[in-house]
């Protein structure tokens, strides 16, 4: 996945009185530290534990935890933007992610993306209207024999099949 780009150089970073990195984040996050030989290095463990307490990453937390790992903001966002697991936007309650490597491909895998696709009214990279379902493809989530495989949140699914998968989803309403 490639970084993504945008004419950010005049965005208006929406702010909140409260820090997103509250003292149980940054608790993580200093935990995190001394795991690491720089404070730079803790960047994506950093991130992710913004995003597990809220869900997604906003701007205003990518600038605070540039001030924890000593970084620029910019750099921050680099790493940010570079993964697919990061989100700055917020996503729905389950984050479906389809696998789309070649195992998962030569076993159907683009069936199972149709079929979820049509359940849930959305592509890609969407959240349904309700927020409640985020849809994701991901590279390769290393469950080959499973194939097709995804993840519901973080939780594998394997043997997925365009008539299974609808059942799956709806046993998460």
């Amino acid at each position: 996945m490639a970084w993504i780009t945008k004419n950010s150089g005049g965005m208006k970073i929406e702010r909140r009185e409260s820090p997103w990195v509250d003292p149980e984040v940054r608790s993580e996050i200093e935990a995190a530290l001394s795991r690491y030989p720089t404070k730079r290095a803790a960047t994506m463990p950093a991130l992710h534990a913004v995003q597990d307490k809220h869900g997604w990453i906003p701007y205003q937390a990518i600038e605070e935890i540039a001030a924890i790992v000593e970084t620029s903001p910019a750099e921050v966002m680099d790493t940010a933007t570079f993964y697919e697991e990061y989100f700055l936007q917020p996503r729905g309650k389950y984050t479906v992610w389809v696998c789309q490597s070649i195992s998962c491909e030569i076993m159907d895998s683009d069936g199972v993306m149709h079929a979820v696709e049509e359940k849930l009214g959305i592509g890609p990279g969407e959240t349904t209207e309700d927020g409640k379902f985020t849809l994701m493809h991901v590279e390769c989530i290393g469950a080959c024999g499973g194939a097709p495989c995804g993840l519901v949140n973080h939780k594998l699914v394997e043997n997925l099949t365009p008539g299974n998968v609808g059942g799956i989803l709806d046993g998460l309403e």
